[in-house]
């Protein structure tokens, strides 16, 4: 049960998937729901925190990883891009991490539900039920045909975004460059065209978090749904090449989109150091920098946890209410607590697959 007086936190992107495909599924369901305390989530630790639901993600892992933490101590830095992952890999892993949030959801005895329509998101929530949105962050596990998307449609998936920071069959990502602006690179493939309309025609959330700014904009051309970005900051406090310039964000607000403010301290702090000892109030700067430019309806959370270094204040998702907490010392009102916390979220999916 949520704690009294509590703030519901709805989070626009998580990797919890990723952190569980590493152990057997019954051990990953177990640790979940019984509280292990690895990472940045489990049960028992969202319910102390408030999160209501959120985008769990698939995110299919580099085949080599790149060894950039030190890049990220220096005053200008570029992630190396990694190679792409092959359709078979990708797709194995896809299954495996899906299978993964349905065993959750049939052990969990009814406190965490898979939402497909929006009123499955607001029934769950009205019921104290984790809400999650099954999400694909970079398309690898597609086939040209699409084919994988059908299925992957049909067992739940409402969101995706065509690429990560790396190449694939439909577009370019965006690579971790400070500082930078995001116009890195081409944009989509004819594939990519191709996967915007499938997504559009079944009603899929198109996410352009880590869409470079060509790729973002032939999903604007082309997508005939709000554009959306679940983990992303505002380019003109931290100039990274994966925050959304003001151009992007006057993009987002005439399209009624939705941008999910990212935890990860590289995204938030002007100097794009990775340090844990980043006050909240820089956070909290993007927060309001956005609201200014899309209006009190357009912008939710969206932590990245379990996928990115965040600030110590929060910590993990038994934190969240320390974030609100310094919300209100900066200002904040209970109804726009409420939408900035979760309700903007709802309202944005409610568009999204109306």
């Amino acid at each position: 049960m949520p704690v009294a007086g509590q703030i519901p936190v709805f989070d626009g992107h998580n990797d919890l998937l990723l952190r569980l495909s590493r152990r057997s599924i019954n051990e990953a369901t177990a640790g979940f729901l019984g509280g292990d305390g690895r990472g940045h989530l489990d049960l028992p630790r969202m319910r102390q925190g408030g999160f209501c639901g959120g985008f769990f993600a698939i995110f299919v892992p580099d085949i080599r990883k790149a060894d950039a933490d030190a890049l990220f101590t220096r005053d200008t830095y570029e992630v190396p891009l990694p190679p792409g992952v092959p359709l078979d890999m990708a797709q194995a892993a896809t299954i495996a991490m899906a299978a993964r949030l349905f065993d959750i959801e049939r052990e969990s005895a009814g406190a965490f539900r898979i939402c497909r329509t929006a009123a499955d998101l607001r029934g769950a929530v009205a019921a104290d039920a984790i809400a999650a949105v099954l999400h694909i962050e970079g398309a690898e596990a597609i086939d040209a045909d699409f084919a994988m998307l059908e299925v992957m449609y049909q067992a739940g998936l409402r969101s995706l975004g065509p690429v990560w920071s790396r190449p694939n069959l439909f577009g370019h990502g965006v690579p971790f460059r400070f500082p930078s602006m995001p116009d890195i690179g081409d944009g989509l493939t004819e594939h990519g065209v191709r996967l915007v309309r499938e997504c559009n025609r079944r009603k899929i959330m198109l996410d352009v978090s880590h869409l470079n700014e060509k790729g973002f904009w032939d999903v604007a051309r082309l997508s005939d749904a709000p554009l959306v970005a679940t983990h992303s900051n505002a380019h003109a406090i931290c100039p990274h090449s994966r925050n959304l310039t003001d151009k992007q964000l006057a993009a987002i607000r005439e399209r009624d989109g939705m941008v999910g403010v990212n935890y990860a301290v590289s995204f938030i702090r002007p100097d794009g150091r990775r340090d844990t000892a980043t006050p909240l109030d820089m956070l909290i700067d993007h927060i309001i920098y956005l609201i200014e430019h899309l209006g009190e309806g357009r912008v939710g959370l969206g932590s990245d946890f379990d996928g990115a270094t965040v600030p110590a204040e929060i910590g993990t998702a038994a934190g969240l209410q320390n974030l609100v907490a310094a919300m209100r010392l900066r200002g904040f009102d209970e109804p726009l607590l409420r939408k900035v916390c979760c309700d903007n979220w709802l309202d944005a999916l409610e568009r999204s697959w109306a």
